[in-house]
C-alpha cells in the first residue's frame, strides 16, 4: 500500500503526495459530515464505514457542491454536449477556485445555479442526461 505524506496549506486546504503524484485536497464539515474534494470531485467521509468515502460530489445525473461556496462561472448550458472531466462551474470557499467538473459524457438537462448563487454542499448544482 502507497504512503501518504499530507501537508497543510491553509484552512481546509492540503497537499497530499504519494511519492509519485501531488494533488491540492480540500476539507470541509461539520459534526454530521465531513466533504473531500480532489480534482473535480467529491466525496463525503462515512463515519460508519470506518474512514472509506463514498461518492458524493454526484447523485444519479447531478452535479454538487463540495463545500459552502459562491458561484463564480457557469459554463454550461441546457442542452450543451459535455465529455468527462469537462469544467462545469467554477466555485469559491475559502478564497480558492474549485473547478466543478463533468463526472461523465453527457448532456446538461438543467442547470440549477447562477453567477453570485451561493450554494451548499449536497444540493443538485447541474443535471445531466446520459
Amino acid at each position: 500500500m502507497a504512503e501518504f505524506v499530507v501537508d497543510a496549506i491553509g484552512e481546509g486546504w492540503y497537499h497530499v503526495s504519494d511519492g509519485a503524484r501531488r494533488w491540492r485536497v480540500a476539507v470541509a464539515g461539520s459534526p454530521d459530515a465531513t466533504w473531500v474534494f480532489v480534482e473535480g470531485q467529491v466525496a463525503q467521509l462515512d463515519a460508519a464505514a470506518k474512514g472509506r468515502l463514498r461518492p458524493r460530489g454526484r447523485s444519479e445525473a447531478g452535479v454538487m457542491s463540495p463545500m459552502p461556496a459562491t458561484v463564480v462561472a457557469v459554463m454550461a448550458e441546457a442542452g450543451q454536449a459535455v465529455a468527462q472531466g469537462e469544467t462545469l462551474i467554477v466555485l469559491e470557499a475559502m478564497k480558492m477556485e474549485l473547478p466543478i467538473k463533468a463526472p461523465r459524457d453527457g448532456v446538461v438537462k438543467a442547470v440549477h445555479c447562477a453567477k453570485g448563487d451561493l450554494v451548499q454542499p449536497g444540493v443538485n448544482l447541474l443535471e445531466l442526461a446520459e
